[in-house]
């Protein structure tokens, strides 16, 4: 089992910024990637970012890149998300994932385990 709670949500203006954390407890250390995906109002749930445990390589929503930073404590057993300039459209409940299968990081169905979301508005 995993468990995963993320934190840093919140309401911030236009071009501002905000770090989303993800926790995580559990069977950890076999999880292959941790990922980002978010869902707006009467949309699917969409992929955001994603990292890989071991090596760190990411990946990125063409909206997001450059904008964007996923990060990972080893340590701490935690994801962040790093967003920088932010834009309306970003608003969105922010959902960390964690998946085992060595299949690609972009698909939602591939992931095992999933937080409760916090919700991030962005307001212009």
């Amino acid at each position: 089992q995993v468990q995963l709670v993320e934190s840093g949500g919140g309401l911030v203006q236009a071009g501002g910024s905000l770090r989303l954390s993800c926790a995580a407890s559990g069977r950890t250390f076999s999880s292959y990637a941790m990922g980002w995906f978010r869902q707006a109002p009467g949309k699917e749930r969409d992929f955001v970012a994603a990292i890989r445990w071991s090596p760190g390589f990411t990946y990125y929503a063409d909206s997001v890149k450059g904008r964007f930073t996923i990060s990972k404590d080893y340590a701490k057993n935690t994801v962040y998300l790093q967003m920088n300039s932010l834009k309306p459209e970003d608003t969105a409940v922010y959902y960390c994932a964690a998946k085992f299968s060595r299949t690609t990081v972009v698909a939602e169905s591939g992931y095992d385990y999933w937080g409760q979301g916090t919700q991030v508005t962005v307001s212009s």
